[in-house]
């Protein structure tokens, strides 16, 4: 992969880092949980394995970004046991000079138990996340004059408010991706977002509760943004723009691993092409190839590539190289 040089154009990632317990239920939870009691839940699942593993939106990405060549700041806030996450991230070459310490309060932590169908359950503690709107846009874009463009992931919901107003009003384009946080938001808030942004991405579980909140249609929503993008797991993903609708096939992994951190993965690859101007056919290629080579690997910042092998893969899947 060339290396990142001064004048390159760097993507501000706003979101969460955080740690990952992941824990595995060797069995489905269809099978365990009853329909008509879902009302009166109360189930324990036992997990024999169970790991821990550096996460969160922000770092996620940001890390899928690096691998693949481009500049990106993750824009957080982490708790006083940040430490060993810093030390990782520099490891990594990603750069911390975004994330806020809040004193007081731990990293963000989620437990996310996983069964045979890669189904998920997660419990989430916020932590400093919640004071994630101590952080702003207009400090990160006067550090960093060479931010193209920007994400909004799912934060805390009044950091989520205030960045994506904020990348509006600076003139920096941005993707709304609401993730897990699209609960905490009223129809007129989302509203607000689709006006504010110039893309929006969501897997299709968040499509269904967009579309439920606002009463929205992907022709609404695309007649206000460039594209929307609906990610929808094994069935590949959907990308609706003005001038029609693209549907990208997913990619046969060599080997399904873990799933926890594919849809991070699959937005470094968007924003990648939309820093380097690609089409959007290209574009969700190679979102689908990172959500692939992601799933092959445990965690969500543990697969690595080389741009060789990228283009490689690339190749054999499509016929015809990157580079």
């Amino acid at each position: 992969m060339a290396n990142v040089t001064r004048d390159a154009k760097a993507a501000l990632i706003c979101g969460s880092v955080a740690y990952d317990t992941i824990l595995v239920f060797p069995d489905r939870f269809k099978t365990h949980i009853l329909p008509d009691k879902l009302h009166m839940l109360n189930v324990a699942f036992m997990v024999p394995e169970m790991r821990r593993e550096f996460g969160g939106c922000a770092a996620n990405i940001a890390y899928g970004l690096k691998l693949l060549g481009d500049e990106a700041l993750a824009m957080a806030t982490a708790g006083q046991d940040f430490e060993p996450y810093r030390a990782h991230m520099i490891a990594q070459g990603i750069p911390v000079d975004c994330i806020k310490v809040v004193d007081g309060a731990f990293t963000a932590q989620a437990f996310i138990t996983t069964d045979l169908d890669d189904n998920q359950i997660t419990a989430f503690h916020p932590g400093a996340m919640q004071y994630a709107h101590m952080n702003t846009v207009d400090d990160a874009a006067a550090a960093v004059p060479r931010i193209a463009l920007g994400i909004v992931a799912p934060d805390g919901r009044q950091a989520m408010i205030e960045h994506a107003a904020q990348f509006k009003a600076a003139g920096i384009p941005f993707i709304f991706d609401p993730g897990q946080g699209l609960p905490m938001f009223g129809a007129e808030e989302l509203a607000v977002f689709i006006d504010q942004a110039t893309w929006v991405a969501v897997n299709d579980y968040e499509w269904g509760l967009l579309q439920q909140k606002t009463g929205m249609t992907a022709a609404d929503i695309v007649a206000q943004v460039e594209a929307l993008i609906v990610t929808r797991g094994p069935a590949g993903s959907t990308i609706h723009t003005r001038t029609g609708t693209l549907t990208v096939p997913v990619l046969q992994p060599k080997a399904v691993v873990d799933p926890t951190g594919c849809g991070d993965a699959y937005r470094a690859g968007l924003i990648h092409g939309l820093l380097r101007g690609l089409d959007w056919q290209t574009t969700g290629r190679i979102a689908s190839l990172m959500g692939s080579i992601k799933i092959e690997s445990r965690g969500p910042q543990n697969y690595e590539f080389t741009w060789a092998e990228f283009d490689r893969r690339y190749k054999d899947h499509f016929g015809q190289g990157l580079t």
